[in-house]
């Protein structure tokens, strides 16, 4: 008689210890029996979107990233008319572009990897983890996902991940789902005013003092234009902290190493282990001068990219396909700032410091070229992790995923002190909790800049409307009140319920 089957609805690998643990949470009947792979009992309640082709009610929303396509989901299962607009392109034509970059055949400001249908974590990220405690169903997230193509393990996998190889598909689904069910989505189409957005269809959004339809602002963390819009209209803006550093990347068999206990000697019994639990992860933080130094959107097998949308700035992020293949693991490592760190009182100014660091290590990143290439290639800036911290030049550098290519560079004197003194003691740090970290095999690549927005648009938090402008509804990323793929798309949610409680 073959064996029975049971269903996994939670598992972790737990890497504290020295003995390597993954925890299993089973479902089982009432009678505390395996249930049957093929029991007819349904993994989760799937959605039922309505047909809003002629809607009585609309509501516009402002990008096409996790917090605009999950609020444009639950406007239609609430009977409502999504009409969307998405300053980038659709995810496949979005590729190219994306490809072009990795090329250093240029940046096109509008489809990169931060703007285009999905948003930045299409192609940067992948990953469905949130540390978000804020009300709201947080597996409806996982089960909508899921309900358009993600594998089962979304369902259960602690720190889910989909992998930007993966997620374009998806994305597909979903606006294959809104346009069949009669919602709108406008691509190419860059909102310069909340009184109109030009496009080949001009759409008027305010007339006199309010809005026709409620507006979901869902910008995403990068559109600093857009910001810049905000502020000019009169928009309520306030700066928020945020945290800037690097991306860091070491040999992915290192990271096996040191997170797993196993020695280097035992290359087939690694192999084994990771076969089983897939390549390793890390997760470190430590307190400098007040301020906390920390490892940010950690990818295991994965891959660093060129993560600017504008020209003369380099901003790099990290990424990891869905099989995490690849020898490197990278993540960002950043240092908190707050307000009070950046002088003056322009809500902006957390902006401005993002993109002045942002230009000098494009400027870094050109420095072989004499003179610089305008808008040119996206070389970034690098150092030897070892060097970094003890404070000298890198006279070569390792291999690394970063396709466009790295140039030496002495980050340690070219960041500001108070991010790269706390950073190199971070890393000193880093090296007590897990010896062999601090390595120069490892490279750090500048500059991890866009972590959070450094602008919150500040909302009532029981209508969740912008507290200046009635009818306007901030959420994701892009308004402060998340931080990823998965805090963002039920941001969106939420907004989107509030709009329906109006009816």
């Amino acid at each position: 008689m073959a064996a029975q089957k049971w269903r996994v609805v939670k598992r972790s690998v737990d890497a504290r210890q020295r003995e390597l643990k993954v925890h299993l949470t089973i479902l089982t009947d009432d009678q505390g029996k395996p249930i049957a792979k093929d029991a007819a009992i349904p993994l989760y309640e799937p959605p039922v979107f309505k047909d809003v082709h002629n809607a009585s009610r609309s509501a516009i929303i402002i990008g096409a990233g996790p917090a605009g396509l999950f609020a444009a989901l639950t406007l239609i299962e609430h009977g409502i008319k999504p009409i969307i607009y998405e300053r980038g392109k659709e995810v496949s034509e979005r590729k190219k572009d994306i490809a072009l970059l990795n090329r250093n055949e240029g940046l096109n400001p509008e489809s990169n990897y931060c703007f285009g249908e999905g948003g930045a974590g299409t192609f940067s990220d992948g990953k469905l983890f949130s540390r978000s405690k804020k009300r709201g169903n947080m597996q409806r997230v996982m089960e909508l996902f899921h309900f358009f193509g993600a594998h089962d393990t979304v369902l259960y996998e602690a720190h889910a991940h989909i992998g930007s190889d993966k997620l374009p598909s998806i994305i597909k689904n979903i606006r294959e789902c809104i346009l069949s069910h009669g919602g709108e989505i406008h691509f190419e189409t860059c909102v310069t005013s909340l009184k109109e957005v030009e496009s080949r269809k001009t759409a008027t959004l305010k007339d006199k003092s309010h809005f026709q339809t409620p507006i979901i602002l869902a910008i995403g963390h990068s559109a600093h234009d857009t910001y810049r819009m905000l502020a000019a209209e009169g928009v309520a803006l306030e700066t928020k902290g945020f945290a800037m550093g690097v991306r860091a990347e070491h040999p992915q068999s290192l990271i096996n190493r040191l997170m797993y206990h196993l020695k280097p000697s035992a290359i087939s019994n690694q192999q084994s282990v990771i076969d089983f639990v897939g390549n390793a992860s890390y997760s470190m933080v430590t307190q400098v001068d007040g301020r906390g130094v920390y490892s940010f959107c950690m990818c295991p097998g994965g891959h660093i990219v060129p993560a600017g949308s504008t020209p003369d700035t380099c901003v790099v992020n990290g990424m990891s396909a869905s099989h995490r293949n690849s020898p490197y693991a990278n993540s960002g490592m950043v240092v908190q700032i707050n307000p009070e760190d950046i002088p003056g009182n322009d809500p902006l100014r957390g902006l401005e410091y993002q993109e002045a660091l942002e230009r000098e290590a494009f400027k870094q990143g050109q420095a072989p070229l004499n003179p610089p290439i305008k808008g040119g290639r996206y070389t970034a800036p690098a150092q030897r992790l070892k060097d970094f911290v003890e404070g000298r030049p890198s006279k070569n550098l390792p291999p690394c995923s970063y396709l466009p290519g790295l140039v030496p560079s002495r980050l340690d004197q070219w960041l500001p002190p108070h991010i790269g003194k706390r950073l190199q003691q971070g890393f000193r740090d880093f090296d007590k909790k897990y010896p062999g970290f601090l390595t120069n095999d490892a490279v750090i690549v500048g500059v991890e800049s866009r972590s959070s927005s450094a602008v919150r648009i500040p909302r009532d938090p029981e209508t969740l409307q912008s507290v200046s402008t009635p009818g306007l509804y901030p959420c994701g990323e892009g308004a402060g009140y998340a931080g990823g793929i998965t805090s963002s798309a039920l941001d969106g949610i939420n907004a989107a319920l509030k709009i329906a409680e109006l009816a």
